[in-house]
């Protein structure tokens, strides 16, 4: 179960900071580029990322 906490935070984490930088207008080439919603579904997504990260290390489940 660690590892897979631990895969899906990572994963998580990278959608979350692509979309966060799509979303911010930051990073182009998409449909996602400077739309204010996906700033903030890919903080949530990135925030997400970090608690699985955080319990996949300690080993507790959420």
């Amino acid at each position: 179960m660690k590892r897979f906490k631990t895969i899906a935070g990572v994963l998580c984490l990278l959608v979350g900071l692509i979309w966060t930088l799509q979303g911010a207008n930051l990073m182009g080439g998409s449909f996602m580029t400077g739309q204010t919603h996906w700033l903030v579904i890919g903080l949530i997504v990135a925030v997400i990322g970090v608690v699985l990260l955080a319990s996949g290390r300690r080993g507790r489940t959420l």
